[in-house]
């Protein structure tokens, strides 16, 4: 009976198509550059954010920009680095953040 059924388990022909197929999807884009007043934006809500805060990143990786949320779980300000659970993002890659302990200036 067991081997009656491996008979109708996926089979993929072509191993890896569909990966070279959704790397092939992607829109490659440079990286934005900021005004002043944008990084001193910026700068003023990185200054707002603590360990163990839940924040969403918006940043910048191999010619794309991801969002992520998560649970801040380490930030470095001498080296300019921001952990979110096991993600590591340089303040420079950072598009922007926000959260409920980030006040938001209109």
């Amino acid at each position: 009976m067991e081997n009656r059924a491996k008979q109708f388990m996926p089979f993929s022909a072509l191993k890896g198509y569909e990966e070279a197929l959704r790397a092939k999807e992607k829109i490659v884009v440079s990286k934005v550059e900021f005004s002043e007043e944008k990084k001193e934006e910026l700068n003023r809500k990185l200054l707002q954010v603590h360990k163990n805060d839940m924040v969403t990143v918006v940043y910048f990786c191999k010619d794309e920009y991801l969002q992520m949320e998560g649970r801040v779980s380490r930030i470095d300000k001498d080296m300019r680095i921001l952990k979110v659970v096991n993600t590591k993002i340089a303040f420079s890659d950072i598009y922007d953040v926000w959260g409920s302990n980030i006040l938001e200036e209109y």
